[in-house]
């Protein structure tokens, strides 16, 4: 039996690029919200680059495809 995250796991192999980069957005915005209840501020300097080799797009080529869609 599947658990949940494999569940969802093995659904989003079927979503599209854009979709993936979407859901990822979601996620990370989620956990920011819920990681406000954390003590102390982000050090923003640690993240620096996490996300390299994640986004396969450039990244104004995506800023805008994302201001198309809102139209």
């Amino acid at each position: 039996m599947q658990t949940s995250v494999e569940n969802i796991w093995s659904k989003t192999r079927k979503l599209s690029r854009l979709e993936k980069m979407e859901l990822v957005e979601k996620l990370v915005h989620q956990l920011r919200i819920e990681e406000t209840s954390l003590p102390g501020p982000l050090n923003w300097e640690q993240m620096y680059g996490i996300g390299k080799g994640l986004w396969n797009i450039d990244a104004q080529a995506y800023v805008d495809k994302i201001r198309e869609d809102r139209c």
